[in-house]
């Protein structure tokens, strides 16, 4: 039987302050657990699973991690989701990757991006299109909110995400031309993409700040045909990508 005290410091880990506290975030699910087991399990802290997982999976399992064998009553009371799966895991915070310009042609910035489904799907659009790099506004959602890592799955721990002020990085990184996407824009179709481009995607609801509309060297528009008010922010980020990584 899990202790009380592991279910409350488990279920504590759906909030930021206390993932960002332990250095730890969450995933779940068969198919996310045989990833990060295969690829990434020195990150691995604990798995919490069935019987039937933990047999299915004793040889990716080493002494390292902690293996805590549950029943469904138990996994459901520490799961993130409405029906818990065969398994948990608690991982520690991959450690960032220096930036390297030279490295990354392309770099997506969100600015306040709120969604997590979007942040989500936006991490596996990027990881798609090879782009390793995004940088996010420090208000936008948590990358490892637990609604992020179902929707991003492994894409999360192959993306480095940085949170810091995107008119710093265009500061900082001259050598990349800042492209906002706007409903007003040069259209994407005839676009021809800078060598070096940041590829700056806004707020669901408000698109990019003001402020950097100013700074932005490049307006780009993805062109209406139909009377949709906008475009969600995950797809027009996919849309725009497939255009300069094609």
């Amino acid at each position: 039987m899990l202790p009380k005290s592991e279910v409350k410091y488990i279920q504590s880990l759906s909030q930021k302050k206390f993932r960002d506290e332990e250095g730890v975030f969450v995933i779940e699910g068969i198919k996310m657990a045989d990833e990060i087991l295969s690829s990434y399990s020195h990150l691995v802290r604990a798995v919490y699973a069935t019987e039937k997982w933990i047999v299915k999976n004793q040889g990716k399992l080493t002494n390292s991690i902690s293996v805590h064998e549950l029943q469904t009553f138990e996994l459901q009371k520490i799961t993130g989701l409405s029906v818990a799966n065969e398994v948990l895991v608690v991982l520690n915070k991959p450690t960032s990757i220096k930036f390297v310009p030279d490295e990354n042609p392309v770099v997506v910035a969100l600015d306040q991006i709120q969604d997590p489904g979007n942040l989500g799907t936006i991490i596996r659009t990027c990881d798609w299109f090879g782009v390793n790099q995004i940088i996010c506004s420090p208000d936008s959602v948590d990358a490892y909110n637990p609604k992020v890592v179902q929707s991003a799955m492994g894409s999360l721990l192959r993306v480095t995400i940085e949170y810091k002020q995107i008119e710093q990085f265009i500061n900082d990184h001259s050598m990349y031309t800042p492209c906002v996407a706007v409903l007003d824009g040069e259209t994407y179709h005839d676009f021809l993409f800078p060598e070096k481009t940041l590829l700056i995607i806004g707020n669901e609801s408000r698109g990019v700040s003001v402020s950097l509309r100013k700074i932005a060297t490049k307006a780009i528009t993805i062109p209406r045909r139909g009377e949709a008010e906008s475009l969600n922010a995950a797809v027009a980020a996919a849309i725009l990508l497939s255009k300069i990584r094609g």
